[in-house]
Order: structure tokens, then sequence, then C-alpha cells
């Protein structure tokens, strides 16, 4: 995911044609552009932006070991390369983010690729657990021990009841992420926290960009939420947003490099030297949303 920190890859069923309105708000949708031959629309009442799918779509395939490995001119160069960075970033999601919350029993994390982010909550939880659609992703997280299930997010992987939910870098790739989210929040505890990461359509860099900015990665983006249309889904699903931020964060200079390839035109090759070494972001154009179950 175009210079994130983790990818996650769910699914609730592909998108066939646009929506009759917006899943957020029940606004009308409008086609405003084209990127990579996928229709962009957008809903006229609270921004959210969304990506229009032909039937048949394979996630299975799309989301493949090779997104991870630089295979993928959207995907990451070297994911598992990339880990002491990667992890290094999560501690300190744990210790700004979620501090008040260490000691609860239970972590969910859907999307969680490699299980970096679980390992480093581990400690500061009874149980940790995660969904995962990569199949190499999971084996990988078995092998070292993390309970995680493959699949996506929906009653069969779902266990719960949860205290934290967490996706970071992949709401944005569910074809339905209202339903998925809804699922999420009815495995919470009351007062159950739930904290995601995704970008900032309605940011100043998003709006000059247009189709040009570097999250408009379909078909690996799906939604473009706005903070307004992000408030609105998680109300719906009963939460309530208590802190919405634009926070800098580290990224791997590998990942840095590969993607700026992309954006410039160039076939995206591997740096592999760069795995070992975070550069500090803020383009204020992602937001970090933490939510409460009411």
């Amino acid at each position: 995911m175009s210079l994130s920190n983790t990818a996650a890859h769910n699914s609730l069923a592909p998108i066939a044609e646009a929506a009759p309105s917006c899943i957020c708000c029940g606004g009308a949708l409008e086609i405003i552009y084209t990127v990579e031959s996928f229709p962009i629309s957008r809903c006229n009442a609270c921004g959210l932006g969304r990506t229009i799918l032909n039937k048949g779509f394979d996630f299975d395939t799309y989301y493949s070991e090779a997104y991870f490995r630089g295979d993928v001119d959207d995907g990451y160069a070297d994911y598992t390369g990339s880990e002491e960075v990667l992890r290094r970033e999560f501690r300190h999601t744990l210790t700004r983010d979620l501090a008040r919350f260490h000691g609860r029993q239970t972590l969910l994390e859907f999307g969680c690729a490699y299980g970096f982010f679980l390992s480093e909550a581990a400690p500061f939880f009874e149980r940790v657990e995660g969904i995962e659609l990569c199949a190499e992703a999971v084996q990988f997280c078995q092998a070292r021990g993390l309970n995680v299930v493959r699949g996506v997010v929906d009653p069969r992987t779902l266990r719960g009841p949860y205290d934290v939910a967490v996706g970071l870098d992949v709401i944005e790739h569910i074809p339905e992420p209202q339903e998925a989210v809804k699922l999420v929040a009815d495995r919470l505890n009351p007062g159950g926290v739930l904290l995601l990461t995704t970008g900032d359509w309605g940011s100043l860099l998003a709006r000059v960009m247009g189709p040009k900015w570097r999250l408009m990665t379909p078909p690996q983006h799906l939604s473009f939420f706005t903070p307004r249309s992000m408030t609105l889904m998680l109300e719906a699903a009963g939460m309530r947003v208590v802190s919405l931020t634009h926070p800098w964060k580290r990224v791997p200079l590998s990942l840095f490099a590969y993607q700026l390839q992309r954006l410039a035109g160039i076939k995206p090759k591997p740096l592999l030297a760069g795995n070992r070494w975070g550069l500090p972001l803020n383009l204020w154009d992602a937001m970090r949303v933490i939510a409460l179950k009411t």
C-alpha cells in the first residue's frame, strides 16, 4: 500500500458496478475520473470516493506473496525485509495511540500481513489474534506462533469478544468497508476501541493531485475516505470517534524509493539496501482514527 506501514487484504464480495448510493451517508455518487481503466466515483454529500471494479476481480490472486515482494507495482518492495523498520513504527503506534488500553484481554488485527504488529502487541495483551488473506503471510505468522487465520472479515473468522481492534492501512482495500466495520464493532466489548489508519481524500494534497494522488491506486484501493465519511461510517456501526489526526510515521526507505519510481512513471525496482532505514514522513494526507464502542 503506497507509502503505508502495513498491508492488509480483506474482501467481502467483489464490486461489480457502482453502488446506487453512498455506503456512508446514502448520498448520490458521481463518476469524476478514470484511473488505470477504473472509474472513480465520489459522493456529493460526504465526499467518499469509490473504485468501480469489473465483475469477477480476483482478490486472492492480487493479494498473493507477490504483492509483498516487489512483483506488483502498487505493492511492497520487500515487506519481510523491512521488518525492523515496520516493527519500530508499530511499537510507536502501541505506545502513542494504544497505551491507555494496555493490559486489556484481547486484541484483533484484521489484515495483519506478516504479523509484525501482532508480535509487538503480544506483550501488552492477554491474547492477540489476526486475520489475513495472503496464504504465505498466514503461514509465516503461524510459524512464529501467532494466532492468525486465513480469510476475510466475516462471522467465520471473527471470534471475540475483543477489547481492541486494529486495521492499519486496510479499510481502503475492503470492497464493503461499512460491513466489515459493523462486524468488527459487533464483536467489541462495551467501551472497546477501534483504531484505523487510511488516506484522507479530503486533504489538500489529495485535492490538488486529483487522479495523480499517491494513494489513488485502484484496484488496490477501493475506498477513499474523508474525515466526514469515516466518521459517518463509524457512527453507523455504533462507534464514537474520539480522535482523528494526521500523524508522522516512519516509512521504509526501500518502499519510499519503490513508490517514487512508480509515481515517476518508471517500472519500479526494489531498493533492498533501503530495507533497514526508515524515513520520517508526513504529507498530511493520511489519517489515524480512534473510535470507542458506545
